[in-house]
């Protein structure tokens, strides 16, 4: 705890930094010199190039701070397992690639990943997308393969991204994993209040060995997108319809109020949305109803670089405090029968609920999200602290993560972070795995086109 205190002083005051008053520098002082032409031959000569190689290789080490008796770390750790700390090491590649000639492209990013901790070694590689695309002209393309859409206009969560896996607010601009689709997309400019509009249907099949997590199988869904700039306003309609998910509708929008200030929101519909829960005895129970979910949000950029982001989220899908602490008594009762019998029966059927229900992010109902990054403060060049925290306002449980991501050299990025769960018995933070985590990041880009400009 001491240690995330003091790096959350740390951050605090890098934060606050750039609003003190700076010392003149002299007048004559040059930090750089820039030649612009040679600049502008790189940007050229890029551009020229019908292909494109590279990626990046990721070590990530991470101590995780364990609560034997928060009810997620019963349920993964057997009674063999002592301590109250566990390390894990992840080693990273990511490759990405694209072709382009006339008006067919190809384009992939995949990711392999190797993980050691006290379980043993894990690895595995999956493709995060890899698209087909035919684009015979500006307003018209078509795409087949795996994409990611990135629907929605809110920054921690987006609850109209119907054909997007739900993002990780404690890391919310990491790329997920996209879905087969087949997808069309049209698109025109005009004179007018309404300057630009596009509309966009994929077509998203479930079989046996595609988009298995997507729903039901064996059946093709239809997913549609609208989206307008109308008096400077964007906007966005969504809809998905099959057999495989339940019908869903929603729309987002998102506007500059000033130069410095936008403001965006979501709204969404998943109608017949069902959900089984159970009991403080482990009898279980079934509900739907038509679910509503929305998100208001700011954005604001302050004349030091400072940025602050503010997101409040009505989760429709989500459980009760009482449905939770019937999960976690529940977790509880079944770790006293497992420690005293040996039967595990009750923790695995709460294993099986908690990866669909209990445990996926962010689960309850109401949620308040808040995040302030400074940029170069001190005026050290590539260097970005930041402070972010996520708050379940209904039990009063939250997150607070202070962040520190430098770029020292070209290529390289460095990111120091230590997540910290702040919660009573029975609430979302204070059941988590964990107490806390320590968690470093090195990220390595490289470039293959000098591969590919000696093949081509």
């Amino acid at each position: 705890m001491r240690r995330f205190v003091n790096c959350a002083i740390l951050v605090t005051g890098l934060l606050l930094a750039p609003h003190l008053p700076a010392q003149d520098q002299p007048a004559d002082e040059k930090r750089f010199e820039i030649d612009l032409s040679e600049l502008q031959k790189e940007v050229d000569r890029a551009a020229s190039k019908p292909y494109s190689l590279g990626g990046f290789f990721e070590f990530q080490p991470i101590t995780f701070g364990v609560d034997r008796d928060h009810a997620f770390a019963q349920l993964r750790f057997d009674l063999q397992r002592s301590g109250r700390t566990f390390q894990q090491y992840n080693f990273g590649l990511r490759l990405e690639g694209s072709y382009k000639k006339d008006i067919f492209s190809v384009s992939f990013q995949t990711e392999t990943r190797a993980q050691n901790d006290f379980v043993g070694w894990r690895e595995g590689t999956k493709l995060l997308q890899g698209l087909i695309s035919l684009r015979p002209n500006d307003n018209f393309s078509l795409e087949a393969g795996n994409k990611v859409f990135k629907w929605g206009k809110g920054y921690a969560w987006s609850p109209v991204a119907f054909v997007d896996r739900p993002k990780n607010p404690e890391d919310p601009e990491e790329i997920r994993q996209g879905y087969t689709v087949l997808n069309a997309a049209w698109n025109q400019s005009f004179a007018g209040p309404l300057s630009n509009a596009s509309l966009s249907a994929a077509a998203v099949p479930v079989w046996e060995h595609v988009n298995t997590d997507f729903g039901k199988p064996y059946h093709v869904n239809l997913a549609s997108k609208l989206y307008l700039l109308y008096y400077d306003t964007d906007i966005d309609v969504t809809f998905l319809t099959g057999s495989s998910r339940t019908t869903r509708f929603g729309f987002d929008f998102s506007r500059n109020l000033s130069t410095n200030l936008e403001i965006h929101g979501e709204w969404a519909r998943i109608n017949n949305f069902k959900m089984t829960t159970i009991n403080a005895q482990g009898v279980g129970s079934s509900r739907q109803w038509d679910a509503v979910s929305y998100l208001l949000g700011l954005r604001y950029l302050t004349e030091q670089e400072t940025t602050y982001i503010l997101e409040y989220y009505r989760n429709g899908t989500g459980l009760s405090p009482n449905q939770f602490e019937d999960f976690v008594s529940f977790v509880n009762d079944s770790y006293t029968t497992y420690r005293n019998t040996g039967n595990r029966s009750g923790l695995v059927r709460a294993a099986k609920l908690a990866e669909s229900v209990y445990g996926r992010p962010n689960p309850m109902g109401h949620y308040l999200y808040f995040r302030a990054s400074q940029k170069e403060p001190f005026d050290i060049l590539y260097f970005t602290p930041a402070l972010s925290t996520t708050i379940n306002l209904q039990d009063g449980s939250f997150s607070v993560i202070p962040e520190l991501a430098y770029s020292p050299i070209t290529n390289l990025d460095l990111r120091f972070r230590t997540p910290v769960l702040i919660g009573w018995r029975g609430t979302e933070y204070g059941e988590k795995q964990n107490n806390y985590r320590v968690e470093f990041r090195l990220r390595y880009y490289f470039s293959l086109d000098s591969i590919l400009d000696s093949i081509f």
